[in-house]
């Protein structure tokens, strides 16, 4: 399996996972599961383990380590690796996974470290597919002989959609949200007008909710003008909220710092969550009814469409408010966009007009190719095509026949531009 599950924020993929995870274990492999940030890899494991739980009996409740029974007919171990444990936490779960005691193990680029080895490793998960290279996708493919993959995203990324379209990954998708999920109502102001977005974000934490203000800095830059969390926060908690309860998070908190932050707001001791990109992927909060970007053109669709998914999670109404100082007219073409398009696969169609799904077959993720391709509502034709393909191929894997000469050397140069490209 090569495969791409696309499903929208909260549609179900962890369970997904899940499944093929088990059924990975119950076939005497193991499964591996990449995440890009430590706080979604440690919200996978939490929720994973809860998941098990309730299937079965949890031996171990604490640590790196979790065994579960009654799930199949032999216990299952589930396992957790990132770069912020220390050496010895590492070690002893290094050796878990290459002595093959592990089944499902969890991790952030930890899991592709060259001390890492599986003992047969199955099926490999990449969540938030793209969040990864080329070559960190490849290399937890590599660290099995032929592990299936299964790549899972909100918002394909252009090279994505691309790859989906020539074959290369087949394509799944979770065309549903859960019961009762609200749609997000999005708004683009101008930074003018931020005073409004605050007084409608103090009217909902007035009625009880919570709200996201998200930076694309850390600190203030003297090269980039954009928004930094640092001195948001400062600004917010002691001028524009300073009767509200705010917290802050950011990557240069260490793990357990960030998961404490992230608690409390979870759990409603905090009103106002100022963050970096860091809460892009797997916060669940279904309190948190606004989120407000600032410097939203220095984001890409993809991204702004994840932030946007970290509301709307519960029963009350939820919003999306963009702020940018003075985007170009390309940002301003993505901010208007978003402001309508409320599906993953539109805006990605979208992001491949605007940026180009780059090569094929190397390693940049934008650039236009020199090739037409479809639309992928286009699904159809496509399913004919590569059919076609397929066919073509079984019957004249070389291109050898006069009849396709042409096509030979067309494969010929795309192959030889590529090659080249890479060695630049």
């Amino acid at each position: 399996m090569s495969r791409l599950l696309q499903g929208e924020v909260g549609s179900g993929k962890t369970v997904v996972a899940t499944a093929a995870l088990l059924a990975t274990v119950a076939s005497g492999y193991q499964g591996a599961f990449m995440a890009p940030t430590e706080i979604l890899a440690e919200q996978h494991f939490l929720s994973i383990s809860a998941i098990l739980a309730k299937a079965g009996h949890e031996e171990k409740p604490e640590g790196s380590l979790r065994t579960f029974t009654s799930l199949l007919s032999r216990p299952i171990t589930l396992g957790l690796l990132i770069g912020s444990m220390t050496p010895g936490e590492k070690k002893a779960v290094q050796r878990a996974i290459s002595e093959g005691t592990v089944d499902i193990i969890i991790g952030t680029h930890a899991l592709i470290q060259q001390e890492v080895e599986f003992k047969q490793l199955g099926l490999a998960i990449v969540d938030e597919q793209h969040r990864f290279g080329v070559m960190q996708r490849t290399a937890l493919r590599e660290k099995g002989p032929t592990p299936h993959l299964l790549v899972m995203t909100a918002t394909p990324s252009p090279r994505s959609l691309a790859l989906t379209l020539y074959g290369d990954l087949d394509l799944s998708v979770i065309d549903e949200l859960p019961a009762g999920r609200q749609e997000i109502k999005t708004k683009w102001l101008d930074h003018e007008k931020r005073e409004q977005a605050y007084r409608f974000l103090r009217k909902e934490v007035g009625e009880g909710r919570q709200a996201f203000t998200i930076c694309p800095l850390i600190a203030e830059s003297d090269s980039i003008d954009a928004k930094a969390a640092l001195t948001e926060y400062e600004r917010l908690s002691g001028e524009v909220f300073p009767d509200h309860r705010l917290g802050l998070v950011h990557g240069r908190l260490k793990s357990a710092e960030k998961e404490a932050v992230m608690r409390r707001f979870r759990e409603g001791e905090l009103d106002i969550l100022v963050a970096t990109p860091v809460v892009e992927v797997g916060i669940d909060v279904p309190n948190a009814t606004v989120m407000l970007i600032e410097s939203a053109d220095r984001f890409g669709l993809a991204q702004l469409h994840q932030f946007r998914g970290r509301v709307g999670r519960g029963e009350h109404q939820s919003y999306c408010i963009l702020v940018a100082e003075s985007p170009s007219p390309e940002a301003s073409e993505r901010l208007e966009l978003l402001e309508h398009a409320r599906d993953g696969f539109e805006l990605a169609e979208k992001d491949l007009e605007l940026r180009g799904p780059g090569e094929f077959f190397g390693t940049r993720q934008s650039g236009l190719p020199d090739l037409k391709m479809a639309k992928l509502s286009d699904m159809k034709l496509l399913e004919i095509v590569r059919k076609e393909a397929i066919a073509l191929f079984n019957k004249d894997p070389d291109l050898s026949r006069p009849q396709h000469q042409l096509l030979k050397r067309e494969v010929d140069r795309l192959w030889q531009d590529d090659t080249s490209m890479g060695e630049a």
